[in-house]
């Protein structure tokens, strides 16, 4: 079994040392040894969209994002890439978010 395999069977059976490692993960910001650290963080600002986050979250995920060298195109795209698996209400209600996250001024009327 590789080690691949081994990962998702740990998590699939809920194996606490296995899951305390992923999580782990995230409060250390080592991306996985295949993700470079720019995909890495676009990747986690996809599923904070996903999930509908905060404001305050998707800036600190933005800032991840430019520090590792994505540009405001590749951290819009991630939204209209997750647009079609959560759906048109979570794609509306997250863009102006992630446009606040991005320094824009968002008008009601626009």
């Amino acid at each position: 079994m590789d080690e691949v395999e081994r990962l998702l069977r740990h998590l699939a059976l809920n194996d606490e040392e296995s899951i305390g490692q992923v999580l782990m993960i995230g409060a250390i910001r080592e991306p996985p040894s295949a993700l470079d650290q720019k995909v890495d963080v676009l990747v986690r600002l996809g599923a904070l969209l996903a999930l509908g986050a905060a404001t305050a979250s998707l800036r600190a995920a933005v800032e991840r994002a430019l520090q590792a060298g994505a540009s405001e195109s590749e951290i819009v795209d991630v939204l209209v890439s997750v647009g079609p698996a959560v759906g048109l209400a979570r794609l509306v209600a997250a863009a102006p978010r992630l446009a606040t996250a991005l320094g824009y001024e968002m008008d009601a009327d626009d």
